[in-house]
């Protein structure tokens, strides 16, 4: 079949003591998932079931090994997240939480960058939250850790410095809804299929960073990652 126009690039993740690589359909990130980032956005996270937002592939930054992502345009308060990144090896629909991980791949850390004026000035309108959100490599990955060779890490501590500076600092184990809910929750209104991946959400102490900021990011069992913002 001849296509109309040339294919668009493939966005790939390193695998962990791997030659091959894990192929990145779509990236589902979970909204306020720890009570702590929750308050500190102004919200009750007692009272809201898990919603979730969209980046495209094209957000995925490989970083395995140290990393740049741009400092983005259009914004004077571009955030870092840390989060627990998971990788789906196998689809499926209306997925129990009893058999949820059996279609876990593996597990990463990542960064949701954030253009905070951006989202905040949508949702404060009603808007859709897209250009604070969903850019260009707004998600650096880390290596993805299969989960037959680390099991599924339910604590774990994530932490992220800014130049060296505590910024962030939890436990995965914080995580409101766990990483069987957030798959069986999200099956109900999509279909997974392998290569999607889910950003969990990220604990408190999010913060702004300027071009030349140097983030590592990490969470037990699963190594770090390095990201430098570029002008």
């Amino acid at each position: 079949m001849q296509l109309a126009v040339e294919a668009p690039p493939l966005y790939t993740l390193t695998v962990a003591g791997r030659d091959e690589r894990f192929p990145v359909n779509r990236i589902f990130c979970v909204g306020r998932n720890y009570a702590a980032h929750a308050r500190e956005m102004g919200k009750d996270p007692d009272r809201d079931p898990p919603f979730f937002f969209m980046k495209p592939a094209a957000a995925a930054v490989d970083a395995a090994r140290p990393a740049s992502v741009p400092y983005p345009p259009k914004t004077r308060n571009y955030h870092h997240e840390i989060e627990l990144v998971i990788a789906i090896g196998k689809g499926g629909r209306d997925i129990g939480i009893a058999t949820a991980l059996e279609h876990v791949y593996g597990y990463a850390v990542g960064l949701d960058m954030t253009r905070r004026d951006l989202q905040l000035e949508a949702r404060d309108k009603g808007r859709p939250w897209e250009f604070g959100k969903s850019f260009t490599k707004s998600a650096p990955i880390g290596a993805l850790h299969r989960a037959q060779d680390i099991g599924h890490p339910s604590s774990a501590a994530i932490t992220l410095t800014v130049n060296g500076q505590p910024r962030q600092s939890s436990d995965i184990d914080k995580l409101i809804w766990s990483v069987a809910e957030c798959i069986a929750y999200l099956s109900e209104y999509e279909a997974l299929e392998p290569g999607d991946i889910i950003m969990t959400g990220t604990p408190e102490g999010v913060n702004a960073v300027v071009a030349g900021d140097t983030l590592r990011g990490g969470i037990a069992g699963m190594g770090e990652i390095e990201v430098r913002v570029d002008a």
